[in-house]
């Protein structure tokens, strides 16, 4: 392995590309002919790897990438990206010329925004699409006549490109919920009359992708479902294909010792052997995103589940083992061991959070190994790389 590829420490995570590709296609497969995916990559893809994810979503047939601000896109263009990105959050008018040089596509969120940002266009065309607030609260706008004002102003600029309106659903991916309802009628009259042949038109997240693909106008972004993951609980039960999930989570042991009944492991000595126990020290800690909430959960050593006990500690964590194990023995976190499986959803469950967030606050000092058929396609170290 050379050294750009080399991390020095027993903790990694894996990226399955064949299962970021495999969930892209099968949502283009869902949607039919006629329906366009812009892959939502922000967060450093949802903690999975930008660019590697970008670039096998573009493959997969992905038409377009979706960032939260302007640095994440610059990022990857300096990574040579070369396919049309959106900014998906607020961005300031005065980074307008900048987002202009690095071929960004910025959102507007409101008429105000759109005259302040054509003044700082001085060089070149910013292409952009249009937020609308159907009941989000977030950003956008919420009244007809400001979209048609925009539309017309932008119509007249010689620096301002409008390629596409959306909104957001905040409860598409609850089954018991009509506020999703409400928000495709709200969408609905806000552009009915207006004419977009050639404008991406997207309201639907990834769960509003899953229920309704006849109702996506003809944009979907996917978020959550490209990583093979279900937006929500109830959701995952009603699938309309199955997902695959991209992200594993694995360590080492770098110590193993035998502890006398009575004796204390980690921080506060909270944690008392009950009996003389094998304790295996793990190298990883909340730094990484193994965050302190997580003791007293499990992970998968030698195809068995094994307590975390103790405290967590930054760098490290204990595990009880059933027996000595050797040194170097594989550690899975997130992911399968023979017949064990720990899904995200698990550890979302574990931490009274959802699925989303596990995988986004892996830290950068997690280095992440791209697989394609099982085999090391790359393997990204931020920290030395930086």
């Amino acid at each position: 392995m050379s050294e750009d590829l080399t991390f020095y420490r027993d903790t990694w995570a894996e990226i399955n590309l064949d299962a970021i590709e495999y969930n892209v296609k099968s949502m283009i497969q869902h949607l039919g002919r006629d329906g366009k995916v812009i892959a939502v990559v922000k967060a450093n893809a949802y903690g999975h790897g930008d660019y590697e994810v970008a670039e096998t979503a573009i493959k997969a047939g992905a038409d377009m990438l979706a960032v939260a601000f302007v640095d994440e896109g610059i990022a990857l263009r300096k990574k040579g990206m070369r396919s049309p990105i959106l900014v998906l959050g607020a961005s300031r008018p005065e980074d307008v010329q900048i987002s202009i040089d690095y071929d960004l596509t910025l959102t507007a969120v409101s008429l105000d925004w759109v005259m302040q940002a054509e003044k700082y266009a001085a060089d070149g065309e910013l292409a952009f699409h249009i937020k609308l607030d159907t009941g989000m609260g977030r950003l956008g706008i919420t009244k007809r006549e400001e979209l048609e004002a925009v539309i017309e102003f932008a119509c007249t600029s010689a620096h301002l490109k409008l390629g596409g309106i959306f909104t957001h659903f905040a409860t598409a991916d609850e089954l018991d919920s009509d506020y999703a309802e409400y928000q495709f009628a709200a969408f609905e009259k806000l552009i009915d009359g207006i004419a977009y042949p050639e404008w991406m038109i997207h309201c639907a997240n990834s769960a509003a992708g899953l229920r309704f693909p006849g109702r996506i106008f003809n944009t979907v972004r996917l978020g959550i479902s490209m990583y093979g993951l279900a937006p929500s609980m109830e959701l995952k039960e009603n699938l309309p294909y199955p997902l695959e999930e991209a992200l594993s989570l694995h360590t080492k042991l770098v110590h193993v010792k035998k502890i006398a009944k009575g004796e204390k492991v980690s921080y506060g000595a909270a944690y008392t052997a009950e009996e003389d126990e094998w304790i295996g020290t793990l190298p990883v800690g909340y730094a990484d995103g193994w965050i302190r909430r997580l003791k007293d959960s499990e992970v998968l050593a030698d195809g068995m589940r094994v307590p975390i006990v103790g405290r967590i500690c930054m760098d490290q964590c204990m595990i009880r083992l059933p027996r000595k194990m050797p040194i170097g023995t594989q550690v899975t976190l997130i992911g399968r061991q023979s017949e064990e499986y720990i899904p995200i959803d698990e550890i979302a469950g574990r931490l009274e959070t959802i699925n989303y967030e596990v995988p986004c606050i892996l830290s950068a000092r997690v280095p992440r190994m791209f697989l394609r058929n099982k085999s090391i396609m790359e393997v990204r170290n931020p920290i030395i790389q930086s």
